[in-house]
């Protein structure tokens, strides 16, 4: 029987909601749909782009158990998208660390490392070459033009 799944929302545990939202916000440009603040600041909040969604919350200050560190280490959170080299291009205007896109499974790849080691790859459908990078794919279509 149908669940009626209508979303997925991946919840990262971040160390600093506070660097992680400038990241998010100022950075990839993301906005605040939800936020909690139990002791006068977000320690949790839901973000969106588009319709692109992540939760993020720092640890209860009271927490004894362990996180992995780097927290982010094998995790990759991916965006399915129009144009991913949209972001990069603003990435870039932005000053925000962007790895160079490349197609990658027939998408373009545009990859970020949050401020937890979070893996956050933006892509979209391409019929160029497969493991082309942007720097090429510009050089070919100058080269035609």
């Amino acid at each position: 029987m149908p669940l009626g799944i209508k979303q997925t929302v991946p919840f990262l545990t971040v160390a600093d909601t506070d660097a992680s939202l400038r990241f998010y916000l100022d950075g990839l440009g993301f906005s605040i749909v939800h936020e909690w603040r139990p002791r006068g600041r977000i320690e949790w909040c839901m973000i969106r782009r588009d319709e692109g969604f992540l939760m993020m919350q720092e640890p209860a200050p009271d927490y004894t158990g362990t996180l992995p560190e780097p927290r982010g280490q094998g995790v990759v959170v991916i965006f399915l998208c129009e144009d991913a080299l949209v972001l990069y291009h603003e990435a870039r205007e932005r000053n925000i660390p962007v790895s160079e896109p490349f197609v990658g499974n027939n998408l373009w790849v545009v990859s970020f490392t949050d401020p937890d080691g979070y893996r956050i790859d933006f892509e979209s459908e391409t019929d160029v070459p497969e493991e082309t990078t942007y720097t090429e794919w510009l050089a070919s279509r100058n080269s035609t033009l």
